[in-house]
């Protein structure tokens, strides 16, 4: 990225730095790649600079400690107790260690680049590229995630030697021995496992209302859309007289329910609504800036750029329901991870439910396809491996992957930094107490609609994206219009010229017919294998020049 190409840093500062033994020449490097920073910690073994003022949250007499997430620790504490409350990542000095943690759950990006010396680390990932010789190595494991699931599983990224610190992880330099290591520790909800315990709609509700007094005093932007989580936030927000406004855009699903849906819950609440308006021709640009926002991680959010833009500008907090959905419906949890009688089997049927279904064609050849699943079935039991047997081991599961490393970036990478937003869904209160609800209640919905009818009952009435009851009506798809599909079929020739063995012999064909044979893929799957490959072409074109040996392992 060149200089005027960051983000705007405004309420969640651009960090990078170092711990170990830190080459200075290396240090500067990473310094000048990035966002303009200045140094908020220089000690030997451990070096922070920020974008932006960054004082520490705790000063001692042999240490520092510092967060920059977008809640702020006031006290100090164990690394993991400040990742697990405050969802932050930071770096904690206390004399003898030096500490580089993530969130309990890793929404905030710490990115890394080891070295037998010291660990290089920022929360953007193009600065660390400044650090590597071109060419650059394909961590084709990374992407066999992104292409799979739609985002990399575990501490993966397209790049073979830099990696995502995930969440409760943390690097650990150890003055007395002079060494960096990794260290994992069980979050708060594996550590206290959740029992059932009976909380009623109104009971968890109640806490809903309590994680809001943190905000009471802020102007509020509360998106609605057709669904559960949205109408619930909203609705409370206004039961506490928030000054809320309310907007919706369309999530390119080819029915625009969500607008009309969300009109009818705006109106009902006596929110001002807007909708905020998307083109077909603007969306091969929004797409290719949200996958460099994005740093390439994830085919999502190309639809949400707009609505994002406009958001830095809006002055409020965006409320956003991150995490609602494997909380409190048991979204992706499908009927088969219930009934499963062992954990391979649950862990199989979770798996599916992430994974893209099969397309229309075989979009890859059986090598890739092969070669792709079994990495992602490996990288996915690793990541999960801590919830074998936890009760509430299926929506943590989800919340740890697909959530945290694919829904996340709309809200942390694409709302923030330039704007505020809140999770009132991942705030520790109301996050414990809704896993304390059994997922057999969670089953089909069923405890969510208590919930909404016991914050408005008329609102809770409305139709939903959620219970689609009536026929909906069809809406030209931006993403595979005209624009997109020339740009597709671009992004997907790269591909196939530059990866051949990735793609099946059919879409080699499809994609020598011209842009209009992408016509064909109009369906729900269909679209997200495309938008995978696509991504992948991106990549491949951005970096053009600057990628090794792009033979892959299954050939």
């Amino acid at each position: 990225m060149a200089d005027g190409e960051w983000p705007a840093f405004s309420v969640r500062p651009y960090v990078c730095g170092a711990i170990g033994h830190v080459d200075a020449a290396r240090l500067d490097t990473l310094k000048t790649a990035g966002p303009r920073v200045r140094a908020a910690l220089q000690t030997p073994g451990a070096a922070l600079f920020s974008s932006g003022p960054l004082p520490p949250y705790h000063r001692g007499e042999h240490g520092y400690a510092f967060a920059w997430g977008e809640r702020r620790p006031v006290a100090t504490a164990s690394w993991i107790s400040i990742a697990e409350t405050y969802e932050t990542p930071g770096l904690i000095d206390d004399g003898e260690r030096v500490v580089l943690h993530a969130g309990g759950l890793g929404l905030v990006d710490v990115y890394y680049l080891p070295t037998p010396e010291a660990v290089y680390f920022s929360s953007l990932l193009a600065p660390l590229l400044a650090l590597l010789r071109e060419p650059y190595e394909v961590d084709w494991a990374g992407w066999a995630g992104i292409i799979g699931v739609t985002f990399p599983m575990g501490d993966g990224t397209p790049y073979a030697r830099i990696k995502r610190l995930a969440g409760s992880g943390a690097l650990v330099f150890d003055r007395g021995t002079g060494r960096v290591s990794a260290e994992r520790r069980l979050p708060r909800w594996v550590r206290e496992e959740p029992y059932e315990a009976g909380r009623s709609a109104g009971e968890i509700l109640a806490i809903l209302h309590d994680v809001y007094k943190e905000f009471d005093n802020r102007p509020l932007l509360v998106p609605v859309s057709g669904g559960y989580d949205s109408r619930l936030l909203c609705s409370v927000a206004v039961a506490r007289g928030a000054d809320v406004e309310s907007w919706t855009t369309s999530p390119d699903d080819g029915t625009d329910a969500d607008i009309a849906f969300a009109r009818a819950i705006t109106r009902e609440l006596g929110v001002r609504h807007r909708v905020i308006g998307q083109s077909a021709d603007a969306y091969p640009g929004d797409a290719h800036a949200v996958a460099r926002r994005l740093e390439y991680l994830t085919p999502h959010h190309a639809w949400y750029a707009p609505f994002a833009r406009e958001v830095h500008k809006a002055g409020r907090t965006l409320v956003d329901g991150l995490a609602g959905g494997p909380l409190l419906k048991n979204f992706m949890v499908s009927g088969d991870a219930l009934l499963a009688s062992s954990e391979q089997e649950r862990k199989a049927a979770v798996l599916e439910s992430l994974s893209l279904g099969a397309p229309s064609v075989p979009f890859l050849s059986a090598g890739a396809a092969g070669w792709i699943e079994d990495t992602v079935r490996a990288a996915f039991a690793e990541a999960t491996s801590m919830f074998h047997g936890h009760r509430a081991e299926l929506p943590l599961s989800v919340l740890h992957t697909r959530t945290v490393r694919g829904i996340a970036r709309s809200p942390v990478n694409l709302v923030g930094p330039e704007a505020s937003f809140v999770a009132p869904f991942i705030h520790p209160e109301f996050f414990d107490a809704a896993l304390s609800v059994g997922v057999a209640r969670k089953d089909k919905g069923r405890f969510y609609r208590e919930l909404l009818h016991e914050a408005n009952p008329r609102v809770a009435a409305l139709p939903s994206t959620n219970v689609v009851k009536q026929p909906l009506r069809r809406v030209p798809l931006r993403s595979t219009a005209a624009p997109a599909r020339a740009q597709a079929h671009r992004m997907l020739t790269t591909v196939a010229e530059r990866v051949p063995g990735l793609l099946s012999a059919e879409l080699h064909e499809v994609v020598l017919d011209g842009p209009d044979a992408l016509t064909r893929f109009n369906g729900w799957n269909d679209r997200f294998w495309v938008r995978g490959l696509v991504l992948f072409g991106t990549w491949l074109a951005d970096h053009e020049n600057r990628l090794g040996d792009l033979t892959p392992p299954w050939v």
